[in-house]
Formats: C-alpha cells, sequence, structure tokens
C-alpha cells in the first residue's frame, strides 16, 4: 500500500485511513511526500539552480518532518511503514513510486484544487485516480 502526504491536517485523514486497513490486513505501508526543489537568490540577483548544491527540499527537515510525522502514525498502530521523498510533480510522484513498488493500492487525500485552477492544473486525487497502475482510495478528509 502507498499512502502519499503533504503534512497537512487533511493529508493526515489518508494516513490515518492507510492505518486502519493495513493493521486490519497486516499490510506494508509506504508512506511518500513529493517536494519541488528550492529556488534562491544570491546576492547578485541571479537565481540559483536547484540541481547544484544543496537547494532540495528533501535535505530539508520539512519533508523529512512530515515522512518521519506519517510513519510515526503508522507504527503507533503496529503497521510497518517505510518513508519516501520524491522531487516533482506530486501526482507523477505518486503514479511513478506505486509503479516502481508494484503497489496494490494508493491512497490519498480528496482535498486538492478546486473550481477553474483545478481544470487549469488538474487535482492531484483526479489524475492519480485516472492514471494509476492500481486501486485508488479516495478518502473524504474535508
Amino acid at each position: 500500500m502507498l499512502v502519499a502526504t503533504d503534512g497537512s491536517e487533511t493529508a493526515a485523514k489518508a494516513v490515518s485511513e492507510a492505518a486502519d486497513l493495513a493493521a486490519g490486513t497486516r499490510a506494508r505501508v509506504h508512506v511518500m511526500t513529493a517536494y519541488q526543489p528550492l529556488r534562491a537568490r544570491v546576492a547578485s540577483g541571479r537565481a540559483v539552480d536547484p540541481e547544484v548544491g544543496d537547494w532540495h527540499l528533501a535535505q530539508d527537515s520539512r519533508a523529512d518532518s512530515i515522512l518521519d510525522q506519517a510513519c510515526a502514525t503508522l507504527r503507533l498502530r503496529g503497521v510497518e511503514a517505510e518513508p519516501h521523498a520524491r522531487k516533482g510533480d506530486a501526482a507523477d510522484a505518486i503514479l511513478d513510486l506505486a509503479e516502481e513498488l508494484g503497489t496494490d493500492l494508493i491512497v490519498v487525500g480528496n482535498k486538492g484544487l478546486s473550481g477553474a485552477r483545478r481544470f487549469l492544473l488538474g487535482s492531484v486525487p483526479d489524475k492519480v485516480s485516472h492514471h494509476a497502475p492500481c486501486s485508488v482510495l479516495i478518502v473524504h478528509t474535508t
């Protein structure tokens, strides 16, 4: 099972649902968070290439904190959890990891973009549900 989280309160509900499912089936849960490289400006005003140096959020405590918290929630319920941080678009990262792991189930929250922005950018649960290599559980979190 793969559960995706961004560390938000609503994503925590999806993690909790994954914990309930996994506890009942003794499934292993892979927990993932997606991140975008940080962009920074140096004194000269030039943008720093995020591929150069340590400008990745995965190296930052935020991604580690998100994964640590979600894995702790799962482990407190007796569920084996493995963290994964992935660079890039959240939906693409979820889909890629699910494929790599041969995941049987992806768990995501329903909170995403709404209104016109959703049609321009696409929501994570929508994209995942349409392109997943396995079943998807969209947890009602709002």
